[in-house]
């Protein structure tokens, strides 16, 4: 399991553990860790989004959604079922993740949510 602080690579491929499809990615607490509020640990979320939104479009670019097939709403589209067909997969099957956690599964359609009201607002780069 990769830290917030650590990036996993395409190359580390094989080497990320097995983890069943509701298994935590967070790390357990010791006793002596004061409990977060509700609004640190959404915040804490929100800014790892931001983190891996950020750097994914660094790594992509605009193209894959402005140019897609059908135009950016309909891309999104497509990449939302993707990634919803998954989970339900995961969640009916209770099977083990081989190549993406449900964490990571969140994460990715939570930030295409961000950029579907990018696209919306007229604010993603074409």
């Amino acid at each position: 399991m990769t830290t917030s602080n650590e990036q996993w690579h395409p190359k580390q491929i094989g080497t990320r553990p097995k983890i069943k499809y509701n298994e935590s990615q967070v790390p357990p607490t010791k006793p002596e860790d004061k409990p977060k509020t509700f609004e640190e640990n959404v915040h804490e979320v929100f800014q790892e989004l931001e983190e891996l939104l950020l750097s994914k479009h660094h790594d992509y670019g605009p193209k894959n959604i402005a140019d897609a097939p059908g135009g950016p709403h309909n891309g999104l589209r497509v990449r939302l079922y993707d990634k919803l067909a998954r989970l339900s997969h995961w969640v009916e099957a209770k099977s083990v993740l081989k190549h993406e956690t449900a964490e990571e599964t969140y994460k990715d359609v939570a930030n295409y949510g961000i950029i579907g009201m990018l696209v919306s607002r007229g604010q993603w780069p074409e």
